[in-house]
């Protein structure tokens, strides 16, 4: 009787399961969501939990509606095609890219201290989850206030999986609010504040902006195209989207970039100590290579 008023409990939670996914705008099913999180991973090496079942339903509504389909399987039917143009938007769609000018802020005087002990030679600096520019242009003004100058020795290259935030990087628009936290010197020095139709808004220098190259990169596929060495890489809160495999390989090849005396910034949730054989601690979530962790590489610099 025990096991089968369990069973009963089992059915009811399974149809509230159910019910769940399916009284929506579009049909949803936990099968749908499965097969989401399946493509993701594939492509783009992102781990997602239950947890995130309505987000990935709100976010691919959007894609839903614009493609004039009312269900969850017609829209994965399109991505059976592995050379469709919708899985640009799908992952789009699916990656997050919340940031800010100077997040976490306490990297920015190590990045100026790392910079001025190697002034004798051109730097080259990676962000490697770029978003919509706030890192990389915050890297270009702490090494243009390093140097003392708008063009001083150093190419940043930036990098990101979706092209949608890449596009409004290369812009380097913001809204006033965006740019709150940054002090009113750097504001002045750094941007170019709109008016009349542009109130409201302002625009990174052109200098600023000449500083950093933006394109797409897939952290999660094995063919970069970015060759090393860089002096420093900031890979700040995005390995914590990728499974602890994952992450291995992504620091490894992370590590085959890196100079000998390069420094990698990472996330303030983020744990290395999985990858102990690449890097050790210097600082707060501030690492260097150990010793020749790294494969070597061709590495090749480029202007």
């Amino acid at each position: 009787m025990l096991d089968a008023k369990k069973h009963s409990q089992g059915a009811v939670a399974n149809s509230h399961a159910s019910l769940a996914f399916g009284t929506r705008e579009f049909a949803y099913r936990h099968r749908d969501f499965e097969r989401v999180c399946g493509l993701i991973y594939e492509r783009a090496g992102i781990a997602l939990n239950e947890s995130k079942a309505e987000m990935v339903y709100s976010r691919l509504t959007k894609r839903l509606r614009a493609l004039a389909l009312d269900n969850f399987k017609s829209y994965l039917a399109v991505l059976d095609d592995p050379g469709h143009g919708e899985w640009e938007h799908f992952i789009n769609a699916l990656t997050t890219n919340q940031t800010d000018f100077f997040r976490e802020a306490h990297h920015f005087p190590t990045l100026t201290a790392h910079a001025l002990a190697l002034a004798q030679r051109p730097l080259r600096l990676w962000s490697a989850a770029s978003s919509t520019g706030e890192e990389p242009y915050s890297i270009a003004m702490t090494i243009c206030e390093a140097f003392g100058k708008l063009d001083p020795p150093a190419r940043i290259v930036a990098t990101d999986l979706d092209t949608g935030v890449l596009a409004k990087a290369k812009e380097g628009i913001y809204a006033t609010e965006r740019v709150a936290g940054i002090a009113p010197e750097r504001l002045k020095r750094f941007f170019l504040k709109g008016s009349g139709v542009h109130d409201g808004v302002v625009k990174v220098r052109s200098e600023l902006r000449a500083l950093v190259e933006f394109q797409q990169l897939n952290l999660r596929t094995d063919d970069w195209p970015l060759h090393g060495p860089f002096d420093a890489i900031f890979c700040r809160n995005v390995l914590i989207y990728f499974d602890k495999p994952t992450q291995y390989q992504v620091l490894k090849r992370l590590a085959e970039r890196l100079t000998a005396d390069g420094l990698l910034f990472a996330g303030h949730s983020e744990s290395l100590l999985h990858a102990a054989d690449l890097f050790q601690p210097c600082g707060q979530t501030v690492y260097r290579r150990v010793g020749n962790a790294a494969d070597k590489l061709a590495s090749v610099r480029h202007a």
